[in-house]
């Protein structure tokens, strides 16, 4: 029997690989249609490669949703890579609306989506780790100054092994991350603690923690981390065996000042993506899953070009170039008609409570993502950005 199958699949080999051929074609085919309704109908016949573009922003003259250059480019076979565009290509949208590209001299560096130079400006040296009980730490400065900026000197516990020369980053401890799972409601809890000096919680100092429902029930506490705000490099100058095992550090970049509980990780080479590829999430997430915790330099509002820190990550499927759009949730009220009553606080709906639909703020691409947590760019936006607004699909419409 097994022989007899074997047989026949030999025989149909052909025939079956010239199918597999027609469904690829087909595939582009519907893909390239149905990508076509995004194309702004004001587009010229062509437009030139000039030096400077970026994909994003070729992408948004011609079409209503620019984050989706990369499968409309790729759903048409002659363009041999849509990651590698170059200044003199033409690209022409004069045919069935179809994004196609003409070759021109190669004599300049591909266009980038979106190169870091354009958004490192804006960046905020953020990361997120488990713990920040094993890190080193500054117990002092010299002359026991309270702040310290380049050229000072400070002092470091927990480098027993470190040796002249060795850099290291200094950072702070700046908020706790928790998510507190509901069941029950549309969106999960997020708690955004802020943190003193010691990396403890900081209570009645400016706390950004989000409660969006006071009638929460808390069905488990997720960890998501340790958020730490990169101050300033140091180079490590001396390590004392007296003293508790001391290393003294050498300030040596411009940057945030150090004081006493800043902790030390080593230099990173390059924190950051070159460049991005702005693309949707590659899975989706249940409504108010994912939201603004906390806006960086800010207290719990933003606006283009601040970073917000989102509760997910790459265990959500979040990478680098990853887009979102940025919602405030509609409120909840009493239809005062329907109940003939003057009552508009919120606390009382009864049968006659309506939601009110969620709000448009703005775009974001994300930079630099951890497992539970990611930091994006606001890229765009009408309104402002707060703390605790929901994050969706790039092209939600509600």
């Amino acid at each position: 029997m097994l022989e007899r199958v074997s047989n026949l699949v030999r025989a149909n080999a052909p025939r079956l690989r010239a199918m597999r051929t027609v469904l690829v074609a087909a595939m582009l085919t519907v893909a390239t249609v149905a990508t076509a309704v995004e194309v702004r109908g004001d587009h010229p016949d062509h437009y030139v490669v000039k030096r400077g573009d970026t994909l994003w922003d070729i992408a948004g003259r011609f079409l209503q949703k620019p984050w989706l250059w990369p499968e409309i480019w790729q759903a048409n076979p002659q363009i041999r890579n849509p990651h590698l565009i170059y200044p003199g290509d033409v690209i022409s949208l004069a045919y069935l609306d179809r994004v196609a590209v003409q070759e021109g001299p190669r004599t300049e560096s591909p266009v980038n989506a979106v190169p870091l130079a354009e958004v490192e400006p804006f960046l905020k040296n953020l990361r997120v780790v488990s713990t920040i009980d094993n890190l080193p730490y500054v117990v002092g400065l010299e002359d026991n100054r309270m702040r310290g900026i380049e050229g000072h000197v400070a002092y470091v516990r927990g480098l027993e092994n470190a040796q002249p020369g060795q850099r290291y980053m200094v950072v702070r401890a700046q908020k706790r991350y928790r998510l507190v799972n509901s069941i029950g409601k549309c969106c999960d809890q997020t708690d955004a603690r802020d943190l003193d000096a010691r990396g403890q919680i900081a209570f009645g100092m400016g706390d950004s923690s989000l409660w969006a429902d006071p009638v929460y029930v808390n069905h488990g506490t997720d960890f998501l981390g340790y958020e730490l705000m990169t101050q300033t490099t140091a180079t490590v100058t001396r390590v004392s065996s007296a003293d508790g095992h001391l290393a003294t550090i050498l300030l040596d970049n411009e940057g945030r000042d150090v004081r006493s509980g800043d902790r030390l990780i080593p230099v990173e080479a390059q924190s950051y993506d070159l460049q991005f590829f702005p693309h949707p999430p590659k899975q989706a997430t249940p409504y108010g899953r994912l939201s603004v915790m906390s806006i960086a330099d800010n207290f719990r509002s933003g606006g283009t070009h601040d970073v917000i820190a989102i509760s997910g990550g790459a265990r959500e499927g979040i990478d680098n170039g990853t887009v979102f759009s940025i919602w405030r949730r509609g409120d909840r009220t009493v239809d005062q008609v329907r109940t003939n009553a003057d009552r508009g606080d919120g606390m009382s709906f009864g049968a006659h409570g309506v939601r009110l639909p969620d709000e448009f703020a703005g775009h974001a691409m994300v930079f630099r993502t951890f497992d539970n947590v990611s930091y994006a760019l606001v890229m765009s936006s009408v309104k402002p950005t707060r703390v605790g607004y929901l994050l969706k699909g790039p092209d939600a419409t509600e």
